[in-house]
C-alpha cells in the first residue's frame, strides 16, 4: 500500500529525517521532515499548463503552525487557527525567497507549497525545517526546479559559530543568521546581530553555506529513490521569439534615451509611451500583447545592465559607489513624541515614535508560549508613494517583512527595560519610493527614536546594495534605485552602526553568488553606511536628554509583594479608583515593581502617595502631612496619605500642658507631624510638638 522512502543524517547534534510515500500521496511532492521532535509536513503541487495571460511565476508559499503541534488550543473566541501570525507570514516569505530564482526563465505555471507544522519540540525552530522540507518536496515532485536548496540557522557566542542553535541558545547569542543556498553558492541571507564586524558576518554566512551541503546531498539521495520524472516544458526565452528582434530594432535607441532620464516619473512616462506605441504596431496573430511587452521588458533589462557593466554609469548618472543626496529632519510633528522625515534621492520615509506604558505591550501567542513585546515597528507603503492609484488594504507580506527587517536593525541598540521602562511603537509611512524604502525606514526610525529621547546605544543606518552580473563580469551597486532592484541580480540590505552590523537581508535573482561578491558588497556597504550616518548626524546624532513634553512620564518604585493584593483590591476596585481619580496609568509587576505613568506631575504624585499609603508603613522620623478627622479628650485623630489614621496624643500637641484638645486644633485643620513611634500592633504615634520644638530651635539659631 505504501512505498515509503526514508533518509536520515545526524545534523547539528540531532537527527534530521525525511520521509515520503506515506502521507499526502496525491500531492506532486510531499515530504514529512523531522528535526529533533519538530515535525513539518511539506507539499508541492503545480499546474502543468500555464495560463496564457500570466507573465510572471505564480508561486505561493504557505507556512502554517497548528496549535496542536505544541499541545495547545487556540486562544480567543473562535477556537481554531485564523489569519496567519506575523511569524507565519515571515516564514512563508523566508521559504519563498531562495526557491523563486530556481525555476526556468519563462516558466509561468502556478505552483503552491504548503508547510504545516505538525509537532514542535520547543527546542528546534520549525522555519528552517520547513524550508528544507519544501525544497525536498519540490525536488521529488517533477516540477522543473533547479535545486535542491538547504537552509540553516547560525548563532555566534564567545567567538564560535553555532549550527542550528536551540531556542534557549538563540536568546543568548550575539547573532541569529539564516542562510539558504545551493551546492554552488548562496541564495538568501537574513540576520540580526549585535554590532558584529563585516568579517564575522561573512564568516557566519560561509559557515552556514558549508553546513547546508550534507542536507543538499540528503535531498539528492531522496530524489534518486523517489523523484518523479521532470515535466516536459516548452519554455523558451523571449529572445528566441521572432518579435524580439523587431522590438529591438524599433525601440533600442528610444529605450537607451529613456534610461538617460534621471527623474523616475519622467523616465517611466517615456517607457510607457514606448510600450503603447510598440503594442499598437506589433501585436498581431504572430505576437500577443504579452509577447510584445515581454520583449520590451527584456530590452530594458539588457540596456540598463549594459550601461552599468560597459560604461560604469547608472540610470541617474551616478557611479557604482555614490550615495544619493540625503536630508534628515527631526521634530517635524508638533504633537508627536518623536518624529523624523528621512529623504534619500526619490525615497522618503515619514517616521513617528510613540511612547506608552506596560499596558501597551503587544501580547504574542506563539507555539513556544505567550510573551510580551515592548518594541513595535510598523511599515506602510501607500500607492501614492509611487504615483499610482491602488487598493487600500491591511498590511501584506511585503509590509510585514520590511517592518520586521527594520525592527531587527534597531533592536540590537535598543535600551533595556530597566534603563527605559517605556513601550515603544514606531510607524514608518513611505511617502516616496524609488529604491530601498526599508533602509530609509531604518534611518528614519533611528532619528525618530532619538528625537523622542529613546537612549539608543548608537544611531543605526541602512543601505541597499545591488548586483549586475554577466558571466564572470560583475558590478556591485551602492544605494540601488527601483529599476536596479527590478532589473538587477541582487537585493542586499545591510544595516548597522559605526561599530558594526546589526542586520542583513539578501535575496538573489540568479542561481547563486559566491564569497568574493559578498565580501565586496559588505565592504562597499560599510563605506556607504558610514556616509549615511554622517548625514543623519547633521539632523541629530544622539538621543535628546529629555523626553518630549507630549510623552508620558514614568516613575518606578517598589512595594512589598504581600501588599500587591491590597493595592489592586477586590476585583481591581482599589487600583481602578486610583486610575479614575488621578488619570494616570499604573502597572504592577509580580515582583512588586510599580510603574506610574502620566503627563501631570501633581496627579502622578497623588497616585504614588495613594499607592504608598496602602502598601508602605511610615517609619520613625518620617514627617507627614495630616488632617484632623476626629477630636477626643485624649488627643486628635488625624489622617495621612490615603485612608491611613493616627493619633496625636494631647501631650504631643504642644510643649505646654493642654487642658482641652479643641483649644489647639479643630476638625479639618491641616498641619505636619513627626512619627515618634510604632507600637507592636502597628499603631503609629505622632507628635506635633516635635516639629514645633524643631522649628523653635532653628529660629533660635
Amino acid at each position: 500500500m505504501f512505498n515509503i522512502v526514508r533518509e536520515e543524517i545526524e545534523w547539528g547534534g540531532r537527527p534530521l529525517v525525511m520521509e515520503t510515500g506515506r502521507i499526502a500521496r496525491q500531492a506532486d511532492g510531499a515530504v514529512l521532515i523531522t528535526y529533533g521532535e519538530t515535525i513539518v509536513l511539506c507539499t508541492a503541487v503545480g499546474v502543468k499548463k500555464a495560463s496564457p495571460d500570466i507573465d510572471f511565476l505564480p508561486l505561493t508559499v504557505h507556512y502554517q503552525e497548528k496549535a496542536f503541534a505544541a499541545g495547545k488550543i487556540p486562544g480567543g473566541f473562535v477556537k481554531r487557527e485564523g489569519r496567519p501570525s506575523e511569524f507565519e507570514t515571515l516564514s512563508s516569505r523566508l521559504i519563498d525567497r531562495p526557491i523563486r530564482p530556481l525555476f526556468p526563465e519563462g516558466f509561468h505555471n502556478e505552483i503552491q507549497i504548503v508547510c504545516t507544522v505538525m509537532s514542535h519540540d520547543l527546542e528546534n525552530m520549525a522555519d528552517i525545517v520547513a524550508m528544507i522540507g519544501a525544497s525536498a518536496a519540490l525536488s521529488i515532485s517533477g516540477i522543473p526546479f533547479q535545486g535542491p536548496i538547504a537552509g540553516v540557522r547560525v548563532g555566534y557566542k564567545n567567538g564560535e559559530f553555532i549550527l542550528n542553535p536551540l531556542l534557549d541558545e538563540i536568546k543568548d547569542s550575539d547573532l541569529e543568521l539564516l542562510v539558504a543556498g545551493t551546492k554552488e553558492g548562496i541564495l538568501m541571507v537574513e540576520s540580526e546581530a549585535k554590532e558584529l564586524s563585516e568579517e564575522i558576518m561573512l564568516g557566519a554566512v560561509m559557515f552556514g553555506h558549508q553546513a547546508c551541503q550534507p542536507v543538499i546531498d540528503m535531498i539528492n539521495k531522496l530524489k534518486e529513490k523517489a523523484g518523479k520524472p521532470v515535466w516536459e516544458s516548452s519554455v523558451t526565452s523571449i529572445e528566441d521569439h521572432p518579435v524580439y528582434k523587431k522590438i529591438e530594432k524599433a525601440a533600442l535607441k528610444e529605450v537607451k534615451a529613456a534610461y538617460k532620464e534621471k527623474e523616475k516619473l519622467k523616465r517611466y512616462a517615456t517607457l510607457d509611451a514606448i510600450a503603447e506605441k510598440l503594442t499598437e504596431e506589433f501585436v498581431n496573430d504572430d505576437a500577443s500583447k504579452k509577447d510584445v511587452l515581454g520583449a520590451l521588458e527584456h530590452l530594458k533589462y539588457t540596456v540598463m545592465r549594459d550601461m552599468i557593466l560597459s560604461d560604469g554609469v547608472r540610470v541617474d548618472g551616478r557611479d557604482t559607489k555614490t550615495i544619493r543626496p540625503i536630508l534628515g529632519e527631526v521634530g517635524v510633528l508638533p504633537r508627536a513624541h518623536g518624529s523624523a522625515l528621512f529623504t534619500r534621492g526619490e525615497t522618503q520615509a515619514f517616521v513617528v515614535t510613540t511612547l506608552g506604558t506596560g499596558q501597551d505591550e503587544q501580547l504574542i501567542d506563539a507555539l513556544e508560549g505567550e510573551y510580551k513585546e515592548r518594541f513595535m515597528l510598523h511599515y506602510n507603503a501607500p500607492s501614492y508613494s509611487v504615483g499610482e492609484v491602488g487598493r487600500m488594504s491591511s498590511p501584506g507580506r511585503r509590509e510585514i517583512g520590511h517592518g520586521k527587517l527594520a525592527w531587527r536593525a534597531i533592536r540590537p541598540v535598543f535600551p533595556n527595560k530597566e534603563a527605559f521602562p517605556y513601550t515603544i511603537r514606531v510607524v514608518a509611512e513611505i511617502t516616496e519610493m524609488n529604491g530601498s524604502s526599508s533602509m530609509a525606514t531604518v534611518c528614519g526610525s533611528s532619528l525618530a527614536l532619538m528625537d523622542a529621547g529613546v537612549p539608543l546605544v548608537r544611531p543605526v543606518a541602512g543601505i541597499a546594495m545591488g548586483l549586475i552580473k554577466e558571466g564572470d563580469k560583475f558590478s556591485v551597486l551602492s544605494d540601488i534605485l527601483g529599476d536596479e532592484d527590478h532589473l538587477g541580480d541582487m537585493d542586499f540590505k545591510v544595516t548597522g552602526t559605526e561599530k558594526g552590523v546589526t542586520a542583513l537581508q539578501m535575496d538573489i535573482k540568479i542561481t547563486s553568488i559566491n564569497e568574493a561578491i559578498m565580501k565586496q558588497a559588505l565592504s562597499q556597504a560599510k563605506d556607504g553606511r558610514i556616509h549615511i550616518l554622517g548625514e543623519m548626524n547633521k539632523a541629530l546624532g544622539t538621543a535628546r536628554e529629555e523626553l518630549n513634553g507630549n510623552a508620558p512620564r514614568i516613575v518606578t518604585f517598589t512595594i512589598p509583594k504581600e501588599k500587591i493584593r491590597e493595592v489592586i483590591g477586590t476585583g481591581g476596585k482599589v487600583i481602578r479608583e486610583i486610575v479614575e481619580v488621578t488619570g494616570v496609568k499604573i502597572d504592577i509587576e509580580d515582583e512588586g515593581t510599580v510603574k506610574v505613568a502620566g503627563s501631570d506631575p501633581e496627579k502622578m504624585e497623588e497616585a504614588i502617595a495613594w499607592i504608598r499609603s496602602i502598601a508602605l508603613d511610615p517609619a520613625v522620623g518620617d514627617i507627614l502631612d495630616v488632617e484632623v478627622v476626629r477630636l477626643a479628650d485624649f488627643g486628635a485623630f488625624v489622617s495621612f496619605w490615603k485612608g491611613r489614621d493616627g493619633l496625636v496624643h494631647v501631650s504631643e500637641l504642644e510643649h505646654k500642658r493642654v487642658e482641652k484638645v479643641s483649644d489647639v486644633v479643630k476638625l479639618g485643620d491641616k498641619f505636619q507631624v513627626k512619627v515618634i513611634g510604632i507600637e507592636e500592633k502597628g499603631k503609629i504615634r505622632l507628635s506635633r510638638k516635635a516639629l514645633i520644638e524643631k522649628v523653635s530651635a532653628e529660629q533660635a539659631s
